[in-house]
C-alpha cells in the first residue's frame, strides 16, 4: 500500500515509488511536479541513466524529441543513445541503431489490429493482400532499445539493459530481414523517437528493395518526436498504407509528468497536426490512439478530456482503452477493474468518439 508524500494518505491505488495520489497531483500541481521529478530521477539513477534531460548551456544540442537535450562533454542524453565526445555526438546514428526484431504471424495482437489492413483487410487491394485478415503473411516487429519517456508502469522495461550495451545493428542487416511474406513493419519499443534517423533510413531501404508490392510502415509511439521527423514518419505511413498509433498517456500535464517523467505538450501538438494529415487517407486510418487505464490515476475524467481532444479533431479516430498490468515501478497497483474500464469507455463515448475498443480484456478483473 502506497503513501502520498503530500497528504499522507495510504491507499492500494497509490504507487509507492511515485508517492503521489491523484487528488494531490490535480490539486497541488507545483508540489507534485517537484516530488515526481525527484522520484523519477532517483529511479533513473539506479539504472545508470541521467536523472533529468541534460540542459548545459555549453552542451551539444540534440533536437530529435521533446527533451531537447544539451549534452555536456562526456555526458549522455536522456535516452542514453548519444554521448558528447569531444564536442560531437557519438553512439546511435542514421547508419547504426540499437534494436532487435522478429517476425510475428498476421493477424497480430498489436493495438491497431482491429482497424488495420493486416487484421481486417481494410484498404484491399491497394494496401492489403486479402479482403480479411492476412493469414499466411507476417509482420516484422521492431523493438528499438531506448525511450524518450520514463514511464513508471513500463511493460517492456527490460530493454534498458540493451540501451546501455555496445551492440549495434546496421541498416543493411535490418532491411535484409524483410522477406516475401512480410506485409508490414511495425516499430514499437521503447519508442522509435530517439532512433528515427536510423529507422527512417531503414524503412526507405526496405521499401526500395521490395518495390511494386505491399509493405506497410507502422509506428507505435509516445508522439514526442520533433515535428520534422513526424512529417517523415507520416509520409512513409501514408504512402504504404500504414498507421501511426499515439499513446496518449494522460491529459493533465502534471499527471503525465508524474507517470512518465516528461511533459505531454509536444505529444498533443503532434497529434493535432497528424489528425489534419489523416484526412488525406481515411481508410485505412492513418492515426489511431490508445490510453492505458492505470488504476488510481487514469480515471473517467482523464479519459473524457483525452477523448474530447480527439473528437474535436476527428470523432472517427480509432481509440483503444487498454487494460493495465502491474509492472516496473507500479507493480504494487492492481490490474484495471471491469468497473474502471466501463467508466472509461462510457466517458470516451460521451465525449463523441465513434470507434472505440477495450484492449487487453484478459487483464481486467
Amino acid at each position: 500500500m502506497g503513501r502520498c508524500q503530500l497528504c499522507q494518505q495510504h491507499s492500494s491505488l497509490i504507487a509507492a515509488d511515485l508517492g503521489l495520489c491523484l487528488a494531490c497531483i490535480r490539486n497541488r500541481p507545483a508540489e507534485s511536479r517537484r516530488i515526481a521529478i525527484d522520484n523519477h530521477g532517483r529511479i533513473r539513477q539506479r539504472w545508470g541513466l541521467p536523472p533529468q534531460a541534460p540542459d548545459s548551456a555549453d552542451g551539444v544540442a540534440c533536437d530529435l524529441c521533446v527533451n531537447c537535450c544539451r549534452i555536456d562533454e562526456g555526458d549522455f542524453g536522456y535516452c542514453v543513445l548519444r554521448q558528447n565526445v569531444r564536442g560531437k555526438l557519438e553512439g546511435v546514428t542514421a547508419l547504426r541503431g540499437k534494436l532487435t526484431w522478429y517476425h510475428d504471424p498476421l493477424p497480430t495482437n498489436c493495438v491497431g489490429d482491429w482497424i488495420c489492413p493486416g487484421g481486417t483487410g481494410c484498404g484491399y487491394p491497394e494496401y492489403a493482400y486479402k479482403k480479411g485478415p492476412e493469414y499466411g503473411y507476417r509482420n516484422l516487429a521492431v523493438f528499438p532499445h531506448a525511450c524518450t519517456f520514463h514511464c513508471l508502469y513500463c511493460q517492456n522495461w527490460h530493454f534498458r539493459d540493451r540501451t546501455l550495451d555496445n551492440r549495434y545493428e546496421t541498416v543493411e542487416n535490418f532491411a535484409g530481414a524483410v522477406d516475401a511474406k512480410t506485409a508490414c513493419i511495425c516499430y514499437f519499443g521503447g519508442d522509435p523517437s530517439p532512433q528515427l534517423p536510423f529507422l527512417l533510413r531503414a524503412s526507405r531501404m526496405a521499401r526500395e528493395e521490395n518495390p511494386d508490392r505491399i509493405l506497410r510502415i507502422c509506428w507505435e509511439t509516445n508522439g514526442a518526436m520533433s515535428k520534422r521527423l513526424l512529417e517523415k514518419m507520416a509520409d512513409f505511413a501514408l504512402a504504404s498504407g500504414g498507421c501511426i498509433k499515439f499513446d496518449l498517456k494522460a491529459w493533465d500535464d502534471t499527471l503525465h509528468l508524474a507517470l512518465t517523467g516528461v511533459t505531454n505538450r509536444q505529444t498533443l501538438e503532434n497529434f493535432a497536426w497528424l489528425a489534419q494529415q489523416a484526412n488525406q487517407r481515411p481508410q485505412p486510418p492513418l492515426l489511431i490512439a490508445s490510453t492505458l487505464m492505470v488504476p488510481g490515476y487514469i480515471d473517467g475524467r482523464e479519459v473524457s478530456q483525452i477523448a474530447e481532444f480527439i473528437a474535436a479533431l476527428n470523432p472517427e479516430t480509432p481509440y483503444s482503452l487498454l487494460g493495465f498490468h502491474p509492472d516496473y515501478h507500479m507493480s504494487d497497483l492492481p490490474p484495471t477493474s471491469r468497473q474502471q474500464a466501463r467508466e472509461c469507455l462510457e466517458a470516451a463515448r460521451q465525449a463523441g468518439l465513434k470507434r472505440l475498443k477495450v484492449g487487453n480484456m484478459h487483464l481486467l478483473w
